[in-house]
């Protein structure tokens, strides 16, 4: 497969999982300032420093209010990770390579970006909840119809790839900056309030139902491990590395628990700590050192598959 085409459908795999997830951040957040009585600011600001760009909103837009940080978020066209930029860059290397993916694919993908661009910015915020939903169900769509009509050959697998990767990063991010806004003071353990905002971080990974069918009650050393550890649930960490290793080891037909490359030999290491560790110990640690090390180790591996696979194709703005 040509290294260009195989970095265009990783790429528009990972915007369009970037933008499904903004889209639910946003979504669970709204709901979240309706249930509790507290500073707004307080509740927009982490949005943003989960993009790690709140220094850059600042300077731009000042204050997290409500409305600065999804004008930013959704519709900042000069914002490369805004949902408006995401959705263009996935349909240009979606456009790229329509010899390689499905029509079915091009059509939802370029129907989602006119729907995007066509709304009018005030009435969607009229009515923001739907609007959001809709944003998220039309990137779960693109994902089913890419399942579905697409050959589970070698551009299937680099696609699965950044769909994967990205997902395990957002949830990295989440937890890290959420996880400590959230610890509880003491007089908050185990109240309703305590329970909303710990919600609300599951629902912002779309892990709450499937949360309370394993531990029950929440308890934040709980949600850690399942975010992090659980190796059956599609956004956890664990999973997600599972998956991508499994899609990196039938592109360059490696054995499994073997490396022939950089990637892989990144990709495997990390898979296998995850395997070894326990929550308990990676929280007495420093869950943020643990996390903070992560992302770094995953941007290394996505820097490896672009080294190995796509060197010969340098492609402007993919970020």
């Amino acid at each position: 497969m040509l290294s260009r085409a195989a970095e265009a459908v990783y790429w528009m795999n990972r915007y369009v999982e970037r933008v499904e997830n903004i889209a639910r951040f946003i979504q669970v957040n709204m709901h979240l300032n309706l249930d509790l009585a507290m500073q707004m600011d307080q509740q927009w600001a982490p949005l943003v420093q989960v993009t790690g760009d709140y220094g850059l909103f600042r300077e731009r837009y000042g204050e997290p209010s409500q409305e600065n940080v999804i004008e930013f978020l959704a519709f900042d066209r000069d914002y490369p990770h805004s949902i408006v930029s995401c959705l263009s860059r996935a349909r240009e290397n979606a456009r790229s390579v329509r010899q390689i993916i499905s029509s079915e694919m091009w059509e939802q993908i370029n129907t989602f970006y006119l729907m995007m661009t066509g709304v009018h910015k005030g009435l969607a915020l009229q009515v923001p909840d739907d609007f959001f939903k809709r944003i998220a169900q039309a990137s779960h769509t693109f994902t089913g119809i890419m399942s579905a009509t697409m050959s589970h050959g070698e551009a299937w697998h680099f696609a699965r790839m950044g769909t994967l990767l990205e997902r395990a990063d957002k949830t990295s991010r989440v937890l890290d900056v959420k996880y400590f806004i959230l610890l509880p003071t003491v007089q908050d353990v185990g109240t309703p309030y305590d329970n909303l905002q710990w919600g609300a971080l599951l629902r912002s990974a779309s892990a709450f139902e499937m949360y309370r069918k394993r531990f029950g009650v929440i308890s934040p050393s709980h949600v850690a491990e399942f975010l992090i550890l659980d190796p059956e649930f599609p956004r956890s960490i664990h999973y997600c590395l599972i998956e991508t290793e499994r899609s990196l080891h039938r592109i360059t037909g490696s054995a499994d628990n073997a490396f022939a490359n950089p990637a892989e030999r990144g990709l495997g290491r990390l898979r296998a700590e995850l395997i070894y560790s326990d929550i308990g110990e990676i929280i007495e640690r420093g869950l943020h050192e643990f996390l903070d090390r992560f992302q770094l180790e995953l941007n290394q591996v996505n820097n490896s598959i672009n080294s190995t696979f796509f060197q010969l194709a340098p492609t402007e703005g993919q970020e």
